[in-house]
């Protein structure tokens, strides 16, 4: 006996590294769009809100693919929802890699945008695969959420070296697309790997998968109100932890401090700052993995959503003093001291709270849905779109004030800790049929 339990668990090893994997290329995809913001924002005489339309396009997609997802991998299992995601991606990176040839401003902008919402597909579909994979190779609720946990210390690992390396391969002045070309020449070639991996890769699957189902009615997931509640903790949450990224980045690419730092460009310095929210968000998910099979999922994200909240108040009331903070020169390809207002580092050190967030939500959301978990994943994904609308509702704050735009994720965190503190708790307001209801 153990010496089965020890093969099932060394079989399951191939899968739970293949899924970090595509963790890390979701971040890695959908934060180049942050940075190329600056660009574009350029390209169209410098409207705020256009630096946000990249982010916009790619989380708006999730909107469309959302539940679109849940039924592919409701039908079609793991592996083979993984291998359309692939395939979109490389897709969407290569649209995106087109549009820097394009010598019209406007025609060029408009294919980026194109490419960022095929991209959008793509990460929609990863994400429909590795969260619920994830989750239920763990025997126990809080070992669903460890590898969770785990896995989003990958996707905070993407999100901390795009910024950085896009940023410093963009400069203070660049002005074009085509200046990221390294890093979709990276993406594409990944995407490619990753395809080949996982076509010759077996994934753990439902024992029904193939068999003549009866469909089921989304609407009877909703009849649990921890998962109708945490449907919108997700659709806040992706807009807290993509704004106060977003927002952090723009306003330090503006700042005159920034902009006079001689060791290195102001895209560079805000891009390696930006890095550190994200790998403060990678330890945080690290931390997360190896004590979240020892304390609640509601403890977890109640402690994370406060923590948020105090480090965004502070940052808005502190004044904007000049202190010294790591920072990356691209044109020595080193690290260095640089100088940022002292409230931009409270909006960094949000990272480490907000890690912890989707892992939690997403775990207390499905407890107890049983045969609703993959509709529900799809579900979720579609309120990921919450990452493109809350940043674009800040871009409307920040065209006055963009430290007063924080106000936006900080009102998200308050609806998060009432959703760990009351709303989360599992509780059926239907009585639901062990069989579900077949569909005409």
């Amino acid at each position: 006996m153990v010496e089965k339990s020890q093969r099932e668990k060394r079989n399951f090893a191939l899968p739970i590294a293949i899924m970090f994997a595509l963790f890390f290329m979701i971040a890695f995809v959908t934060g180049y769009q942050n940075p190329l913001g600056s660009v574009i924002e350029k390209m169209s005489n410098g409207n705020k809100l256009m630096s946000q339309l990249g982010t916009f396009a790619n989380f708006i997609a999730y909107a469309f693919m959302g539940y679109p997802a849940g039924i592919l991998l409701q039908n079609k299992g793991f592996r083979v929802t993984a291998l359309w995601a692939v395939t979109i991606g490389f897709l969407g990176v290569a649209i995106t890699y087109c549009s820097g040839f394009i010598a019209d401003d406007a025609t060029a902008v408009t294919i980026y945008l194109v490419g960022a919402f095929v991209a959008g597909f793509s990460m929609c579909l990863l994400n429909s695969v590795v969260n619920p994979l994830l989750n239920s190779l763990g025997s126990t609720p809080k070992q669903g959420n460890q590898l969770v946990q785990f896995g989003g210390s990958f996707n905070s690992l993407g999100a901390t070296l795009a910024p950085v390396i896009v940023g410093g391969l963009l400069g203070g002045a660049a002005s074009t697309i085509s200046s990221a070309n390294p890093v979709f020449y990276l993406a594409m070639t990944i995407f490619a790997v990753a395809f080949v991996v996982l076509y010759f890769s077996k994934l753990p699957e439902s024992p029904d998968l193939g068999k003549k189902k009866d469909k089921i009615k989304v609407s009877r997931a909703f009849a649990y109100t921890n998962f109708t509640f945490g449907v919108l903790a997700i659709f806040c949450y992706v807009g807290l932890e993509v704004g106060i990224a977003n927002w952090t980045l723009q306003y330090l690419e503006k700042s005159p401090d920034v902009i006079s730092n001689n060791v290195m460009e102001s895209a560079a310095i805000a891009g390696t700052v930006v890095g550190i929210y994200w790998l403060l968000m990678l330890i945080g998910r690290f931390l997360g993995g190896i004590i979240g099979g020892k304390i609640s999922s509601r403890a977890m994200l109640t402690v994370a959503a406060l923590g948020v909240m105090a480090l965004i108040a502070v940052g808005i009331f502190t004044s904007e003093t000049i202190v010294n903070f790591i920072g990356f020169s691209s044109s020595e390809f080193s690290f260095g001291v640089v100088k940022i207002p002292l409230n931009a580092v409270f909006f960094v050190l949000c990272g480490f709270f907000a890690s912890v967030m989707w892992g939690a939500i997403f775990n207390l959301s499905v407890t107890g849905l049983g045969k609703y978990t993959a509709v529900a994943s799809g579900i979720f994904m579609v309120m990921v779109c919450g990452g493109g609308v809350f940043p674009a509702l800040q871009s409307l704050i920040a065209a006055n004030s963009i430290v007063a735009s924080f106000w936006v994720p900080f009102c998200l965190a308050a609806y998060i800790c009432i959703y760990a503190l009351f709303l989360s708790r599992p509780k059926n307001t239907a009585d639901l049929p062990e069989e579900p209801e077949i569909l005409d």
